[in-house]
Order: structure tokens, then C-alpha cells, then sequence
């Protein structure tokens, strides 16, 4: 059974940094070159929402709200995928979540709707104070 395991949550203040890594479990089962993985975040009182995709053949998306400041990326050796998110917000406070949806459709699937998705971690919760 392939698990998803975050981490790298926590509390910065605006303007600060944080790296919040996903990895995938059961590597022997998880062909991770594979998959299509996603990070998404639930802010208290609102919805579900992507926030960045990377598809098998690396091609990446990302939701508006985080272009130019947040960066996903992975090390397939690793089975590792990562979001590195710069220039933090208080609107970017929320619990993340790293999802994959093996042999998916990435490049033209619905990669930022978490429907697309199979596959779920757990959660880590990012804090960003003004």
C-alpha cells in the first residue's frame, strides 16, 4: 500500500520561507516517475484547493495565488516531491496536502482539482503570522 508522508510544516512570519516535503512509502510498489503529484491546502473555513502540480514528464502548474513565490519539485531517486514556498502570506496559512494519481493524465488531466487524485498524506500544517 503506497503511503504519503509530509512534512517541513510550521509557523514563520510574513515574508519568510518554508520547504515541505512529501515522501512515498512502498517505493518497490510506487513506480514515482509514474505518477502525477500534486501539493493542495485547507484553510479553515474554505475549500480544498490545488496549489501545484508536477506530471510524470515534469510538467508543472500552479494556482495563481502562489505563482512567482512557491516552487514544486522532485527527486525521483529520492521518491520525494517538495514545495518550496518563499515570500509567505497569512492567506497562505492552511493544512497542505501532497496527493499523486498513479499513470494519470498530467499533461492535460485536471491537475489542480482534487478530485484527480487517489492518493492522500496525512497533512502538515504551514502558520504564517503578519
Amino acid at each position: 500500500q503506497v503511503q504519503l508522508v509530509e512534512s517541513g510544516g510550521g509557523s514563520v512570519q510574513a515574508g519568510g520561507s518554508l520547504r515541505l516535503s512529501c515522501v512515498a512509502s512502498a517505493a518497490s510498489a510506487f513506480p514515482y516517475s509514474k505518477y502525477c503529484m500534486g501539493w493542495f491546502r485547507h484553510a479553515p473555513g474554505k475549500e480544498l484547493v490545488g496549489v501545484a502540480s508536477m506530471g510524470r514528464d515534469a510538467r508543472i502548474r500552479y494556482a495563481d495565488p502562489v505563482k512567482g513565490r512557491f516552487t514544486i519539485s522532485q527527486d525521483i531517486a529520492k521518491n520525494t516531491l517538495y514545495l518550496t514556498m518563499n515570500s509567505l502570506e497569512p492567506e497562505d496559512t492552511a493544512m497542505y496536502f501532497c496527493a499523486a494519481r498513479p499513470y494519470g493524465d498530467c499533461w492535460s488531466g485536471p491537475v489542480l482539482s482534487s478530485g484527480f487524485y487517489t492518493i492522500w498524506g496525512q497533512g502538515t500544517q504551514v502558520t504564517v503570522s503578519s
